[in-house]
């Protein structure tokens, strides 16, 4: 599939970019190396422009073998990336994916990620079908958790994943007849 793109109210989603128009490699170079972003998320390292360059060729790629959707997370006015929300691990015949979501850091608290995701989980159940959507933090990552929690996500028991104890699984389904969030 071909980026998708999608209004999400007070943010616009797009693809991540690398061109005339819109480079987001600073953003991620900055994004990924902050303490914040690296206590939680240390087993992703993207530490120059040429690197983000990859990151992002990467996620043009698992948008056309339909493994992942990403989307940066910009400000509908001035394009800069604020941050990305993503579906990964997709199985269209199963309909399944996991979510996740980073922010840069001058635009943590403001909402942005949440109301990026609840777009996103619209595009997933409404547009792709898909029934289940997982959504796994660390035990302790409180913002983290914050967004799973106002965007509906409950707890996933009998989950059959093999996760480290400080890895808290939670699961949003998409039941028919339900509001999606």
């Amino acid at each position: 599939m071909e980026p998708v793109e999608i209004n999400a109210g007070g943010y616009y989603l797009r693809a991540l970019r690398n061109d005339a128009r819109f480079d987001d490699r600073v953003r991620i170079v900055e994004g990924f190396s902050d303490p914040e972003f690296v206590r939680w998320l240390p087993h992703i390292r993207v530490g120059d422009l040429a690197g983000a360059g990859d990151y992002i060729a990467r996620r043009e790629a698992d948008w056309l073998a339909d493994r992942r959707y990403s989307w940066a997370v910009a400000d509908p006015v001035t394009g800069v990336m604020l941050g990305e929300v993503l579906l990964k691990e997709v199985d269209l015949d199963a309909g399944t994916a996991e979510a996740g979501v980073w922010a840069h850091p001058d635009s943590r608290g403001r909402g942005a990620t949440t109301q990026a995701l609840a777009a996103v989980l619209r595009f997933a159940f409404d547009g792709l079908g898909l029934k289940e959507i997982t959504y796994q933090h660390s035990r302790g990552n409180e913002a983290s958790g914050r967004v799973a929690a106002k965007l509906g996500f409950t707890t996933f028991r009998d989950h059959g994943l093999v996760v480290a104890p400080d890895i808290v699984v939670l699961v949003a389904r998409n039941a028919p007849g339900a509001p999606v969030v």
